[in-house]
Formats: C-alpha cells, structure tokens, sequence
C-alpha cells in the first residue's frame, strides 16, 4: 500500500496539477513563454551547480555518519566517496544510521529559509543554495519512505533502534512524501525569481518553460554528471539514488510553476560557467583520489 500511495503521491499528483496547469496556459492572455529566449548557458550553469549541491550534500551525510560512529567505543568508521563502513560492535550503531540523514536535512532547512528570504543577492549563488536546500530536504526526506519499507537501510535501521511500529512507520513515512510535496513546491517562487526578465515568468506556461530550463533539464543532466563521483560501485548505488533524489522535486516544481502567479523577476543572466565548472572538476578528484582509497576515522 506505501508503494502504491508513493507513485500515487510522487507521479500521479505532479502530473494531475500539470494538467490544471494546461488548462491556466491556455487561457492566458499575457506575454508568451515563446517569446522568451531559451538559455543553454542557464542550463549548463545549473547542471553544474546541481552536481556540486548533490555531492556536497551526499558528502555531509556520509561524515554525519561517520563522526558519531567514531566518536562511539567499539566502532571504527571508514569514509569513502560513496558510501562508509565499520568495523566492531556497539547498539548505538544503529541509532547512528540516521544522522547522516538528519544532517542534511538540517543544511536543507537553512538553505531553505535563506533562499525563501532572497538571499544571497548574487544568481549563481542564490541558485547553488536553491540546490543545496533542494538535494538537503529530498536526500532526506526519501529516506524516511524507504526506511519504513526496508529494515536494513539507513533510516530503517535508525527505526529499528528506536523500536517503531509498522504503524508509526506508515505514519513517518506519509509525513515524509506530504513533506517532499510541500518542499518542492516551497522552492517554486525562488526559483522564478531567478529570472532575468518579467517575460519570463509572466504566464503559466512561461513560468513552466523557465523552470524546465533552470531546474527539471539541469536536474537530468545534473544527475548525469553525479555518476562520475559514485563509481565504481553497484549500478543500483550509482544511478537509482541520484534519480530518487532528483527526479520527484523537479517533477513537483514544474508541474506547480504555474500557479505561482505574482513570481518577480530579480535575477540577472547567468554568465559564469568556468567557476562550477572548476568546482565540480576540484570536488571530483578529492572523491576519486582522496576519499576512495578510504578514510579512517580511528
């Protein structure tokens, strides 16, 4: 029943708010989102900082399930770029399966917030903590569904410690597919806000085609460029749970990009490419050549 309530909630609800959504383009009567430029430099930029969120917050999660671990007698943690592993026994163990979790879901919540509130001024880097707030609450937050269905994931380990009923767990997990809902859709107006022109988000379907250009196409190349930091490891590892992260938030926003019906365009063109572009090229060989042959944490 959780499986069927998670397509219902994650496939089914995006796509029947796009439909009201079609019928709110069609009968708009101001600027076509046709007249507005289609940017593939936006596109790259995004990607690129999208890649640098998802990695960034995949690196907080895996330390803030490290650091407890080694903090505790009996457990010595070790950190690789996609995953951590341990050695010797402690209860507490299990417990410590859900910090990683937490942690980003507490980066989410502040970037949240302080892209909700304008800042920062500059557009790239309003744009980067719009990912990071992104990649924080919906690595989490999926987290909490899986748990409920799997006893030997992070979060349902965490679960376990704790000695959650079933019930509680359909409970939790609900909460948590409400909350990606709510979360995505919460991300909306700043990302119309990016905008360089009032063009650009003056009609639904115009507001639709900006947050497929800023958000759900960089999400998928984004999601691409993500492969190179996780392998080598299982294809399942490398490729399912970039797609469980990204794909139901972008779906969220573009469907509901249209209803936001007052969005102000503060934003400028989107111009630096070298910098995330360095970013990302500077973060993957600290993956690739620092945290893959291991990191002790003992």
């Amino acid at each position: 029943m959780l499986l069927i309530i998670t397509a219902i909630v994650l496939l089914a609800g995006p796509a029947l708010l796009a439909l009201a959504g079609l019928f709110a383009s069609k009968s708009a009567t101001s600027a076509r989102a046709d007249r507005v430029r289609w940017s593939w430099r936006t596109v790259l930029v995004s990607a690129l900082l999208y890649a640098l969120a998802f990695n960034l917050t995949f690196f907080v999660q895996e330390v803030f399930l490290v650091v407890p671990k080694a903090l505790t007698p009996g457990l010595q943690p070790t950190l690789f770029h996609n995953n951590h592993l341990w050695t010797g026994e402690n209860p507490l163990a299990s417990l410590f399966q859900g910090t990683g979790a937490l942690a980003t879901a507490i980066v989410g919540l502040a970037c949240l917030f302080a892209v909700r509130a304008g800042r920062p001024r500059s557009v790239a880097w309003r744009l980067f903590v719009l990912w990071m707030a992104y990649c924080g609450l919906l690595m989490a937050l999926p987290q909490v569904v899986i748990g409920a269905l799997s006893t030997g994931s992070d979060v349902g380990m965490a679960m376990v410690y704790f000695g959650l009923s079933l019930e509680t767990k359909f409970i939790a997990a609900l909460i948590a597919l409400a909350a990606i809902v709510v979360v995505s859709l919460a991300l909306v107006r700043p990302a119309l806000e990016l905008a360089d022109e009032p063009a650009a988000v003056a009609t639904p379907a115009a507001r639709t085609r900006f947050v497929l250009q800023t958000i759900a196409l960089p999400m998928l190349i984004g999601t691409a460029l993500v492969i190179p930091f996780r392998v080598p490891r299982e294809m399942l590892e490398v490729v399912l749970l970039p797609l469980i992260v990204g794909v139901p938030g972008a779906l969220w926003m573009l469907a509901g990009a249209w209803r936001v019906r007052d969005a102000q365009a503060t934003g400028t063109p989107l111009r630096a490419i070298v910098t995330p572009l360095l970013g990302a090229i500077a973060l993957l060989l600290v993956f690739q050549l620092v945290l893959r042959p291991g990191v002790a944490f003992y």
